[in-house]
């Protein structure tokens, strides 16, 4: 085997390896969203826990500003939820408007893209679970959704 066929052969199965590193680490980030995706209580999780490293909180400290950590971790989320429903209102209305410009065939494929998003919006939502603080040191009680 001459030396040039030899650097090719190596050439293209690293070439071959890269691609299916890069495609299973793409593949793999696309479902651990899907089967993990982020909940309300991770905010409140490293709120606190920022806090506690960045100010050197004794444990006592800790348990006195979670409340507080709570009440605008659950605040944070309803307004990321009341954000999120005025974003889709307002793509519904774009729509709207946009398809009183458009063919029948125009129409039709605004539809399916809609739909398409709808059902990306769908995988990525999870299903409503309540979520408990996960310090064991403060008490476990569901935070308001």
């Amino acid at each position: 085997m001459n030396p040039t066929l030899k650097w090719k052969l190596i050439s293209g199965f690293l070439l071959v390896f890269i691609a299916g590193g890069v495609t299973g680490a793409f593949f793999s980030a696309m479902m651990a969203r899907h089967f993990f995706p982020p909940h309300h209580g991770i905010v409140a999780q490293h709120m606190r826990e920022r806090l506690r490293h960045e100010l050197n909180l004794t444990p006592e400290q800790v348990k006195k500003i979670t409340p507080a950590i709570e009440r605008s971790a659950s605040e944070l989320e309803r307004i990321r939820l009341a954000s999120a429903r005025r974003v889709r209102q307002t793509f519904e209305e774009t729509h709207e408007e946009i398809s009183e410009n458009l063919t029948d065939e125009q129409r039709a494929r605004l539809q399916r893209m809609h739909q398409r998003r709808e059902h990306l919006l769908q995988l990525k939502r999870p299903s409503p679970q309540p979520s408990v603080s996960p310090t064991p040191s403060t008490a476990t009680t569901p935070v308001a959704e």
